[in-house]
């Protein structure tokens, strides 16, 4: 298979791309945007999307950079997936990154794709969507209009459906650091190592000083057609948290996650691995953020009763 025909572009300065993806937005013009390429260039290959115009980034300068603050963490449009896995200030800032991003498919992918890609990908199956709209943040777009900053919630519109304008170019985005106290969690189930996961779950748990929970909050991977996060802390808050207060907010995940059937499981396999890894995912959370709790039982265990 090969890419229906298209114009490449491969400007040099930011202005330059900002200017011809408004020149092309003006023209009537479908143009996709090229950094890492490892969604893109499958999709153009099947012919699932057919551009009359591919506008490569890659040659532009200062989008590279990995910036921690108090606030977060920001990353540029050309942060390669690898590179914000190994960053270290990025992960003692925002643990669920690195724990996520190891999820990502396979090194030589991690090697190439970018993070900030993925997010503009939107897509349901993949890691970072979840890690987004469960850390919360934004996208920074940059046009010949200015620039904004899209919100998580408003991002993602749909599957594989985002907010960017067809003359914006996403050139970072900022992941917020939790309060004090938050712990996270990043579990999935794949059929094989680096697949795209059957179910996956983000977890964060904040607790107080005295140790009891504060908020609870879950986003989802495979699990249906949406990118969002839950607040679970109904199931959880208070003190005393056991193995059945987390099973508890597996079960109340598990009625608010519409899940699908495809060719890799069925709805009711993965309702019951939201149920599983929810529960799994906010106990680890709740171990990280230093809140005593029992270990794992048969009740997290996804080999029990989801088959």
């Amino acid at each position: 298979m090969k890419p229906a025909p298209f114009t490449y572009h491969r400007p040099v300065e930011l202005d330059a791309a900002l200017d011809l993806l408004g020149r092309l937005r003006d023209a009537g013009q479908h143009a996709k945007v090229l950094a890492g390429g490892q969604s893109l260039l499958p999709m153009l290959s099947m012919r699932l999307a057919e551009p009359a115009h591919v506008v490569d980034i890659n040659a532009l300068a200062g989008l590279d950079g990995v910036d921690v603050d108090a606030a977060g963490v920001r990353v540029g449009a050309l942060v390669r997936h690898r590179g914000l896995e190994r960053h270290a200030g990025a992960g003692a800032v925002l643990p669920l990154l690195r724990q996520a991003l190891r999820q990502v498919a396979h090194p030589t992918i991690r090697n190439r794709g970018t993070s900030v890609g993925s997010l503009c990908h939107a897509d349901p199956a993949a890691e970072l969507p979840a890690v987004l709209a469960l850390l919360g943040g934004a996208v920074v777009a940059r046009s010949r209009r200015g620039e904004r900053r899209i919100q998580a919630p408003d991002f993602f519109l749909g599957p594989l459906e985002s907010a960017l304008e067809p003359d914006e170019l996403a050139v970072a985005t900022q992941f917020h650091r939790p309060p004090p106290g938050t712990g996270t969690a990043f579990v999935e189930v794949a059929r094989r190592h680096g697949d795209y996961a059957v179910c996956g779950v983000a977890a964060a748990v904040t607790v107080d000083e005295a140790g009891r929970v504060r908020a609870a909050r879950a986003a989802y991977v495979s699990a249906g057609e949406g990118i969002g996060a839950l607040d679970l802390g109904a199931a959880v808050a208070g003190a005393g948290v056991d193995v059945a207060a987390w099973a508890d907010a597996g079960e109340l995940a598990r009625g608010l996650v519409a899940t699908e059937s495809d060719i890799h499981a069925s709805a009711q396999y993965r309702s019951q691995l939201v149920a599983v890894l929810t529960a799994r995912a906010l106990q680890d959370a709740a171990a990280q953020a230093g809140l005593d709790s029992t270990s794992h039982a048969s009740a997290l265990d996804p080999a029990q009763g989801a088959r």
